[in-house]
């Protein structure tokens, strides 16, 4: 959400939207898209899009996805959630009661994006130390090589990997013909 850095919060808002009467109506096959829909529409009206434009109504990653968690045939009949409206016209929905497991799953993907950073950093303070044009050359072409070797290596991997069975490698037994072992 790099965008919530520019536009400012105009108006922020509760709501907890009833959608089973609206899911009931239609086929089993389409309720989780026709709930979101729906979803999206209650949102347009209570915080006065212009024109109701649900394009402008923007869901959260997690919001989505546990609309979709019980599946298409059975989306949640009601749902808690956290609106912002921004100067730009968007609006932004989220989840207002975050699940502890979604919570979990949350704080994981954090703590990876922060170990990514950090090796990132890494690297970069390692090529500030290589400064001349020959030494970027050698990097560029040890680093061509290593991957040239990593390719090899995995592709025999790869073919060990086919002849075993369950971490036990096959053994191959020279073909026999019947009428040879006379």
């Amino acid at each position: 959400m790099s965008d919530s850095k520019e536009a400012k919060i105009v108006l922020e808002r509760e709501y907890i939207i009833p959608l089973r009467k609206k899911v009931i109506k239609t086929p089993q096959y389409k309720r989780t898209p026709k709930a979101i829909k729906e979803l999206k529409k209650f949102v347009a009206k209570h915080m006065k899009v212009e024109d109701r434009d649900v394009r402008k109504v923007k869901l959260d990653r997690y919001l989505n996805e546990e609309m979709w968690f019980r599946g298409i045939r059975k989306p949640l009949p009601k749902v808690k959630v956290k609106v912002k409206k921004m100067d730009s016209g968007e609006v932004l929905v989220e989840l207002a009661e975050i699940p502890a497991a979604l919570k979990w799953r949350i704080d994981r993907e954090k703590k990876a994006e922060e170990s990514i950073k950090k090796k990132v950093e890494k690297k970069k303070e390692e090529k500030k130390e290589v400064e001349t044009p020959e030494e970027k050359k050698e990097e560029k072409e040890k680093a061509e090589a290593g991957k040239e070797t990593e390719l090899k290596e995995a592709d025999q991997q790869h073919k060990e990997a086919k002849h075993e069975i369950k971490g036990k490698k096959i053994q191959k037994q020279p073909l026999r013909r019947m009428a040879l072992q006379k």
